[in-house]
This record gives C-alpha cells, sequence and structure tokens, in this order.
C-alpha cells in the first residue's frame, strides 16, 4: 500500500454518501489497523444536492487530511461525476451508477460503469442499500481493507432490523465487483 490511498464517494443529498465514507474510514481505523481521516461536503439542500464524502487511508501517520489526488471516484449521479472526477489521479479508478451516469468523461483513469441502484432494486428489493452496495464495489475493485473489516463495520453501523439485508448488499457489492475484474 501506498503512504495514502483516497477515495471519494459522490452523488446527491439521500443516498448515504456520507454513511459509505464513514463505514469505509471504521472499516479501516477501528477493524483494519490503518489511519484513517473521512471529510464531507454537501449542499444547502438534505436531500437533492451535490453531496461528497472523502475518506484517506494510510499505513502511515496522515498528514493532511484533505483528499488532493483521489485514487477511486464513486458518482452516483451526473452531477457529481461531472463536478468531482478532474481531481482522479492517473491510473486511478472511476464507478458510476449506469442508470445515473449517461455522459462518461474520459480521462487516465480506469471507468466501471454499473447499474448500482438498479443492483440494490433487483437482488434487495430496497435502492435504501445502494450506498452499501457500492461500498463492496469499492473494497472488491481496490482491496485497500478486507471485506471482513467492511462488514464488520457496516454491522455495526446499522440498526439490528437491518443487519441482514446489509450484510446482503455489501456482499453482493464484493461479488459484482469481482466479476468485473
Amino acid at each position: 500500500m501506498s503512504a495514502r490511498y483516497e477515495i471519494r464517494f459522490s452523488g446527491s443529498g439521500g443516498q448515504g454518501m456520507i454513511l459509505a465514507g464513514i463505514i469505509m474510514a471504521e472499516a479501516a481505523a477501528i477493524y483494519g489497523d490503518k489511519n484513517a481521516v473521512q471529510s464531507q461536503s454537501y449542499g444547502p439542500e438534505s436531500r437533492g444536492g451535490a453531496s461528497k464524502a472523502e475518506v484517506i487511508i494510510s499505513s502511515q501517520p496522515i498528514d493532511y487530511p484533505k483528499a488532493t489526488s483521489i485514487d477511486c471516484m464513486l458518482a452516483m449521479t451526473q452531477e457529481a461525476c461531472n463536478k468531482y472526477h478532474s481531481d482522479i489521479k492517473p491510473g486511478g479508478i472511476l464507478l458510476v451508477d449506469s442508470e445515473e451516469v449517461k455522459t462518461l468523461p474520459q480521462g487516465d483513469f480506469r471507468l466501471i460503469s454499473f447499474p448500482i441502484i438498479g443492483t440494490a432494486r433487483e437482488e434487495l428489493g430496497k435502492t435504501i442499500v445502494a450506498n452499501i452496495v457500492s461500498l463492496g464495489m469499492i473494497t472488491e475493485l481496490t482491496g485497500i481493507v478486507s471485506h471482513e473489516a467492511v462488514e464488520k463495520a457496516v454491522l455495526a453501523r446499522v440498526p439490528a432490523a437491518f443487519m441482514e439485508l446489509n450484510k446482503k448488499a455489501v456482499n453482493i457489492g464484493f461479488a459484482c465487483a469481482k466479476a468485473l475484474k
């Protein structure tokens, strides 16, 4: 692992991007024996406005807590993709929801277009867990934290009544990304 790995989760308010960022940071720091910081930004609207969460993961102390060169980015909306993709470093990964992001950007990064929300709807009957599906996908695509660490972090964050649904969602994410490799 390089000294610093930066992940950006982006979409619109209400899609759970900030929760996904928090879970990824906890997976790395609490369950994964790494250093992590998480920051978030969202528009004045709580639902519908652009939002992003950034996570920096490192085996070394993190000297600057803001993302500057994104290794992996998730874009759940066209607006988020357009607004934030230019920060992806050469050789990075851009994962987009294929149902929402129709105009794909060009760049020196690996572009993966996948129906994340549609998969949550079809496989689980609930689009609310699309953020957890995407978290599983990012975990598998990057290998920056273990499956076990992410699953533990997810289950520590969700209400007891929704543990099984979220466990299925993260595992579907692992499997979908594995099939894309």
